[in-house]
């Protein structure tokens, strides 16, 4: 009798014995072990993994009162770490690869709107105000030299070497 309620007791309360091996015990020995190899998948495995673990630990800390209403949500949680943790599964690189990557690489949705700051005279401060305003401080033949330079070093960047500029005082 005193064993079945033992095991009654490990099998209701898993999730806070076996979630912190889980979610932080073999990530922290992954990742120093990733630190210690020339892999970059590995690298990216666990790099993904911890900030996914921090989003999903933000979102529990922002949510807990209504997540209280979940009895499932401790489960579904151990689940998840599960499946971003185990090597078996990679699923920190699955959501890396299919939907961090691709969003990083082609961002259809632009996430932070800035608006145009005002300068002194309600001008919208922007890249043709910029070029005015430095041509009328500076005249055309400097705003072309400024354009070709940053042209060559433009250039010089897709080429794979640099291009000192002369003119320029170290």
């Amino acid at each position: 009798m005193g064993s079945q309620n033992f095991f009654s007791v490990v099998a209701k309360n898993i999730d806070v014995l076996v979630g912190p091996v889980i979610a932080l015990v073999y990530p922290l020995y992954a990742s120093i072990k990733a630190i210690e190899t020339r892999s970059q998948t590995d690298d990216q495995q666990w790099l993904t993994y911890w900030v996914l673990y921090s989003l999903l630990t933000l979102f529990e800390l922002t949510f807990s009162k209504f997540l209280e209403w979940f009895p499932i949500w401790p489960y579904a949680k151990l689940f998840a770490t599960c499946w971003l943790v185990l090597p078996y599964f990679n699923g920190a690189a699955y959501v890396y690869k299919h939907f961090i990557r691709p969003f990083y690489k082609n961002p259809k949705v632009q996430i932070w709107y800035l608006p145009r700051r005002k300068g002194i005279f309600g001008k919208p401060d922007d890249v043709l105000t910029a070029a005015e305003k430095y041509i009328a401080e500076n005249g055309t033949e400097e705003f072309e030299r400024l354009i070709s330079r940053a042209d060559r070093e433009a250039r010089s960047r897709r080429g794979g070497y640099t291009i000192f500029d002369d003119n320029y005082g170290y």
